[in-house]
């Protein structure tokens, strides 16, 4: 193997295995050998094959990012930004969410924005949760990313008709078929000799699945060994639409199909019986979580966009719900969701000692190793993987420098991101993408983008075009 060195770090965030967390360390060298860290901290002296000049830059371990759709989201850039259905407590997965999705053209180029994104942001695991398309798994492995394939499936499509009610189109049997073509893509990822491929087990929605769907999708999760995740309470109205079905919460429905546990992932999570929206008997949805050790995806930015927030990010921890980050869209930037994550909770809260700083970086490295049954990503310690992000100290908006990263957080983002390395292997480097074309796949991105406006008519219940249904900032002035 060869044997790189980050010589002279000013600052590491190294893992502390005695305390459990991470901890700080000054003036030291980080050292890996292939994929795998052999020392963290001190002086390496060993042979060395490689030296990067560490001084000037906080060397820290790779994101994990638990909850992503890499294949639609990022084409919906300047659409969705402001959209909500009115009569639908502000949510747009119903009315609007199906009407602006790329074409099979496009898919690549959006996917590529979206990896080479959270590259730049520091994210080194990638959780896809991606309906299955055409070079899916080859397009994966060129970007470079540590990656945990997620191909969503359901048994029913949800629409609105009138704009206030939503309404499902039940086909059991393509739900069934497409677990099954679904699996068949996880036996791909599973032989897949690259070392950086995983899968998960994903039907897509609470309320577009049937119970079999669900206990059957969670079943082959066990048998297979990986983890599970679904999207739930995401919404009023999906809330409202289990009550209604069952007589509890999506918690408490779950719980008792018996699919809840240390393996699984609840994407979402929000409308639990004490969120205020939910106005629900008490049931203790938090208690159930944290008895299941069931982990929650929190994705902050795509709902606070809609005046939608988790009550709060620090009461979940407090309790002891394991919780990871996520970048349900974009932008894909792994800091600037995890800045929403700290900025979010306080307001729910009206506490600014609702959550800590350390919270949200534990919960987008440790957090989400643990949802994905890992302990060798999301930290810096000997033996766990080389996925190391470096950060330039030395960048204005990282200073005046005290914290480095509260300063990373809360100021300077991705912008000071200069390096990112996966597997032992430099994939970011002066915070450029080396495995992707980021400015071409965004330039065809947006020819995607066009090609999808003027079917936005056709699609829409109310038969509005593109502009009516989501204006201009301001008006075309010729």
């Amino acid at each position: 193997m060869s044997i790189t060195v980050i010589r002279n770090a000013s600052w590491i965030v190294a893992y502390d295995a005695a305390a459990g967390g991470h901890i700080y360390l000054r003036d030291g060298d980080v050292a890996f050998d292939g994929d795998r860290l052999i020392q963290v901290g001190g002086r390496f002296d060993g042979e060395v094959d490689r030296e990067i000049d560490g001084r000037g830059r906080m060397v820290m371990p790779g994101l994990v990012n638990i909850h992503s759709h890499p294949s639609s989201e990022a084409m919906c850039k300047g659409w969705n930004d402001e959209l909500g259905s009115r009569k639908m407590y502000g949510t747009a997965l119903y009315e609007f969410m199906p009407l602006f999705r790329c074409d099979a053209q496009g898919t690549r180029a959006c996917a590529e924005v979206t990896y080479s994104e959270l590259l730049m942001s520091g994210v080194t695991t990638l959780v896809d949760m991606s309906v299955a398309w055409d070079g899916w798994l080859e397009t994966f492995k060129a970007s470079g990313l540590r990656g945990v394939f997620s191909p969503m499936y359901r048994s029913a499509r949800w629409y609105t008709d009138n704009g206030h009610v939503a309404k499902y189109e039940w086909n059991e049997k393509a739900g069934e078929e497409a677990m099954a073509a679904a699996m068949a893509l996880l036996d791909r990822v599973a032989a897949d000799e690259s070392g950086r491929l995983s899968g998960m087990v994903s039907p897509s929605q609470i309320d577009t699945c049937t119970p079999e769907l669900i206990e059957a999708s969670h079943a082959e999760a066990m048998r297979r060994g990986v983890p599970f995740q679904i999207h739930a309470a995401q919404s009023v109205v999906e809330f409202h639409e289990i009550t209604r079905r069952h007589g509890m919460t999506p918690v408490e429905w779950l719980a008792s199909l018996g699919v809840l546990g240390p393996s699984s992932i609840i994407g979402h999570g929000i409308f639990l019986d004490h969120h205020s929206s939910s106005h629900w008997p008490e049931t203790d949805d938090l208690g159930t979580l944290v008895e299941t050790g069931t982990t929650v995806a929190h994705c902050p930015i795509v709902f606070q966009r809609r005046g939608i927030a988790m009550q709060s990010f620090g009461s979940y921890v407090e309790a002891g719900v394991n919780v990871g980050i996520g970048v349900d869209t974009y932008p894909h930037h792994m800091l600037e969701e995890m800045r929403a994550v700290c900025i979010g909770s306080r307001m729910m809260a009206e506490d600014v000692y609702d959550m800590r700083t350390a919270d949200v970086f534990n919960a987008a490295t440790l957090g989400g190793a643990k949802a994905l049954g890992r302990n060798d990503i999301g930290r810096l310690a000997p033996g766990a993987k080389a996925d190391i992000v470096l950060v330039d100290v030395t960048h204005p908006m990282m200073r005046p420098l005290r914290d480095p990263i509260r300063s990373l957080i809360y100021a300077a983002a991705e912008r000071a991101v200069t390096t990112v390395i996966v597997d032992g292997v430099t994939v970011v480097e002066n915070g450029k993408v080396l495995t992707m074309d980021y400015s071409a796949a965004a330039a065809e991105l947006e020819e995607a983008q066009r090609r999808a406006e003027p079917k936005v008519k056709s699609l829409d219940w109310a038969g509005r075009d593109h502009l009516t249904i989501s204006p201009l900032t301001f008006p075309n002035g010729g």
